[in-house]
């Protein structure tokens, strides 16, 4: 599971929608179950929207949560935290917290970006070190990062091969995420058939992921682009996740069939 989660947990919140209508608000909240090579329970997730003041500017508190259950973690525990505070209205960020605990393997950092100067500071809790990094004009981090795609990219004009493009900003490297979509399709949920958007994020093929393409994403084609499922082909067997319950919407959540 080490490594996993974080992925999970920022790749669930996904959600696209179109550029002059934001997609969440202030309450919206999901969780998710996980489950490893489809019959094991591997764990779970959950992300969750509040609003706060931070040096005098109003901004969305997002916090995603994920651990282990089950029998997975008798044998590998993880506990992480990640929390992300962006602009309201650009929805670039300002803070962004990593806090966590893969099988004894920890790390707490604080992250502090300065958009104007273009410059990342980053704060090594456990280590007790500070370095600056130069990064890229509007970084997003890797919780940011989606809620910025949501208000910020219009589904309706994509088209099946198109990939979408940002420049995120993790622990101390500069990050260039890319997102393809591949189409539609009327998935079966625990809420009913929901039309989804199905997307393939990209990541670096190697110890965890057999290959780059080895990640797929569903998301409800509504106005909310609810994070649906996740499914990741690893190195050794697989991992899905499904969102198991949610609240706050700001839109009407669109189910074709219910169960």
């Amino acid at each position: 599971m080490k490594r996993i989660l974080p992925i999970i947990i920022c790749l669930l919140a996904l959600q696209l929608t179109n550029a002059q209508e934001s997609s969440f608000k202030k309450g919206e909240w999901f969780k998710f179950k996980m489950s490893y090579s489809g019959f094991l329970k591997a764990g779970n997730a959950t992300l969750q929207v509040n609003e706060t003041i931070l040096d005098g500017k109003q901004v969305y508190h997002v916090v995603g949560k994920g651990w282990t259950t089950g029998a997975i973690k008798w044998f590998f525990k993880v506990e992480d935290r990640y929390e992300s505070y962006f602009d309201k209205r650009s929805i670039v960020p300002y803070k962004f917290i990593r806090k966590i605990d893969e099988g004894g393997h920890k790390k707490d950092i604080e992250i502090t970006f300065d958009q104007d100067k273009k410059e990342a500071l980053v704060h090594n809790k456990k280590h007790n070190t500070k370095k600056s990094f130069t990064t890229k004009p509007n970084i997003q981090d890797m919780v940011s990062t989606f809620y910025y795609l949501r208000n910020n990219i219009d589904t309706k004009n994509l088209k099946v091969g198109d990939e979408v493009k940002l420049d995120m900003f993790f622990d101390e490297e500069n990050y260039g995420f890319k997102l393809k979509y591949l189409g539609r399709e009327n998935l079966d949920t625990k809420f009913g058939e929901v039309d989804a958007l199905i997307f393939r994020p990209y990541v670096m093929a190697g110890r965890v992921f057999k290959e780059e393409e080895s990640l797929t994403l569903w998301v409800s084609n509504d106005k909310n682009k609810i994070p649906l499922r996740i499914k990741a082909d690893l190195a050794v067997g697989s991992l899905r996740a499904d969102l198991e319950a949610f609240k706050g919407l700001k839109h009407q959540f669109k189910i074709l069939v219910e169960d």
